[in-house]
């Protein structure tokens, strides 16, 4: 009896033996599989990298970061204050251009599929402010003051009907006397962006996915 229980336990050890080492086997495999299959992809990301001539990247990323001066047909906006005296029971500032008159026309220009545009020679970027200061407008903290030149890079037909469409933005700016001027041009030409080095707190990193 004892005989053929130890003859039943050695015959188990020899037989789960051979199986663990299988299952061990099939997941290195697995996981060398998966590694081979990342590398490949690395592999490939990197030949396409290689590809790309190096001096077509760089003038690709300052274009993106409108470092860049651009050319292309579009619009131009200029904006002048009105010229109709304020009454003694009216606010004068009713009648000058402020700086949400200038965020308005550049977001309808922005939405209308302008690709670059421009506010008296300054390059509007993600990080440009428009803002009142004192009797001035500033953009990228560079003050001017009337007229306004809004420059804008796109479809001269689309841009111009985005302004000038019946109660859009130049209507509204009429009832209180401002003057908006829209010409088209086959050639209009935003500069880049000049201001160096806008981020001292902003790092890049990795992205961060839900």
């Amino acid at each position: 009896m004892g005989f053929l229980i130890v003859a039943q336990i050695w015959q188990l050890i020899t037989f789960s033996l051979p199986q663990k080492l299988l299952a061990d086997m099939s997941a290195q495999i697995v996981k060398v599989e998966s590694e081979r299959d990342e590398l490949k992809l690395k592999l490939q990301t990197a030949e396409k990298i290689s590809n790309i001539d190096s001096s077509d990247l760089i003038a690709e990323l300052k274009t993106q970061a409108c470092r860049t001066a651009l050319i292309g047909e579009g619009v131009t906006v200029t904006l002048h204050d009105s010229e109709k005296v304020a009454s003694a029971a009216e606010n004068p500032n009713t009648y000058i251009i402020h700086d949400d008159d200038l965020l308005r026309v550049a977001n309808e220009l922005r939405a209308a599929g302008a690709e670059a545009i421009s506010i008296n020679g300054q390059r509007l970027t993600a990080i440009s402010e428009i803002r009142c200061a004192g009797p001035t407008l500033s953009v990228n903290n560079v003050r001017s003051s009337a007229p306004f030149e809004i420059c804008a890079i796109g479809d001269k037909k689309t841009l111009n009907n985005a302004i000038t469409m019946r109660g859009g933005v130049a209507d509204t700016l009429n009832v209180w006397g401002i003057k908006v001027e829209v010409k088209a041009s086959e050639e209009i030409y935003i500069p880049p962006y000049k201001v160096q080095n806008p981020y001292v707190y902003a790092k890049v990193t990795d992205e961060i996915t839900e």
